[in-house]
């Protein structure tokens, strides 16, 4: 079969015995930061370009209580990926199964393995490894969309990754501002929800040479009682690195649903 990426992810086809499909390519974590290494070089000033190694699922913050509209979401939803109510791939709907964009911010948690930064005059361009991925934060001083989904004729669509904003906090951190996010994309690999208009706030704050630290923040009042961290982590500088094609299939997503996983779900 070519190298593509498992259809499944490494950690959720462990916990739910799935290690033999072969939806994709090997899915290996990229390579961590080398044992015993001499200490990393100062942190250069207003640059977080290259490509950032860490894990396929990051550390992650409980996410406080949910309101009675996000719980009614999240009771509707049956994960594969994981937790008290993972059911098996074939009842699952989750809409990783179908290969739908896992959309923002579950790709910083989820299934993250690695990312890179190429700063440009006017925006940052954020390439993810899995499913090969890209997002555009502006930093040319616009401001982020107030009405995204809204009603009015110029409110603009919500998107699986929002509008971002960013700029420079201090010489090391430059810090992401997020909204317009499509509420049917997940939070996580659990189902917790969000809407639209939820506000994510991500640090980059580049410790030394070789070390990225990532914030995530979210604040979101239609899903959550009270903003939250979600997520801190720490990612390792791989200037050598090169992405592996990392992509979800559908057309074999389908294939595995039908032969495999439908039959499964109703023994």
């Amino acid at each position: 079969m070519r190298n593509r990426v498992r259809f499944l992810v490494a950690g959720s086809v462990a916990a739910l015995a799935f290690s033999a499909i072969a939806f994709a390519q090997d899915a290996r974590p990229m390579p961590a930061a080398p044992q015993n290494a001499k200490p990393a070089a100062p942190a250069p000033r207003h640059d977080i370009s290259g490509v950032w190694a860490g894990p396929v699922l990051p550390k992650r913050e409980p996410v406080p209580e949910m309101t009675p509209w996000a719980q009614a979401l999240f009771n509707a939803r049956q994960p594969f990926g994981g937790g008290a109510k993972a059911v098996g791939v074939g009842a699952s709907n989750d809409p990783m199964v179908m290969c739908d964009p896992l959309g923002f911010p579950r790709n910083m948690l989820y299934e993250t393995r690695g990312f890179e930064f190429e700063q440009t005059p006017k925006k940052m361009l954020e390439l993810l490894q899995y499913q090969r991925v890209w997002r555009e934060v502006w930093t040319d001083g616009r401001k982020l969309p107030a009405n995204a989904g809204g009603s009015e004729l110029d409110a603009p669509d919500p998107r699986y990754y929002g509008y971002s904003v960013g700029r420079w906090d201090d010489d090391y951190t430059f810090v992401v501002e997020t909204t317009g996010l499509d509420e049917s994309s997940w939070l996580d690999e659990f189902g917790h929800p969000h809407s639209v208009n939820m506000h994510v706030v991500e640090r980059y704050r580049r410790v030394d040479q070789d070390t990225l630290e990532v914030t995530i923040n979210i604040d979101d009042p239609k899903a959550y009682v009270k903003p939250f961290e979600v997520m801190k982590q720490l990612f390792h500088w791989n200037p050598k690195q090169e992405f592996e094609e990392q992509l979800c299939v559908p057309s074999e997503a389908q294939e595995y649903l039908k032969t495999i996983a439908a039959p499964a779900a109703h023994k």
